[in-house]
C-alpha cells in the first residue's frame, strides 16, 4: 500500500512558476514509477509527466514539454513537478500517482495503482 500526498498548489499569475511535491508513504517508493496528471472542470484527466522508478527515464505530454520538469528524490520518498511559464489553461487539480509498471506505459492512467487526493493550481491571466 502506498499513500500519496500532494502539496505546493496555489494561485499564480500567468508566466509564473510553481513546484508541486508528492510525498509517498512506505519503504518501497523506489520501486514505483511516478506520474503527474491533471483534471480541469468538465475535462478528462490528462497525463502530464512520468518518471521511472530509478529516475533515469522521463516522459512528458507535448502540452507541457519544455515548461514542466518531473524529478524524484528516492531518499525523501518524494516526486516533484516544477512548472514554469504557467498559462491560464494550466488551471486544474493536479494529481500524482504511483505505478508498478514502467516504460512508456507510464503515459497512461491505467498504469497507476495509487493516486493522491490532488492539489489545486489556479493560473490567473
Amino acid at each position: 500500500q502506498v499513500q500519496l500526498v500532494e502539496s505546493g498548489g496555489g494561485l499564480v499569475q500567468a508566466g509564473g512558476s510553481l513546484r508541486l511535491s508528492c510525498a509517498a508513504s512506505g519503504r518501497t517508493f523506489s520501486r514505483y514509477g511516478m506520474g503527474w496528471f491533471r483534471q480541469a472542470p468538465g475535462k478528462e484527466r490528462e497525463f502530464l509527466a512520468a518518471i521511472s522508478s530509478s529516475g533515469d527515464s522521463t516522459y512528458y505530454a507535448d502540452s507541457v514539454k519544455g515548461r514542466f520538469t518531473i524529478s524524484r528524490d528516492n531518499t525523501k520518498n518524494t516526486v516533484y513537478l516544477q512548472m514554469n511559464s504557467l498559462k491560464p489553461e494550466d488551471t486544474a487539480v493536479y494529481y500524482c500517482a504511483a505505478s508498478g509498471s514502467g516504460g512508456s506505459y507510464l503515459r497512461t492512467s491505467r498504469a497507476y495503482d495509487y493516486w493522491g487526493q490532488g492539489t489545486q493550481v489556479t493560473v490567473s491571466s
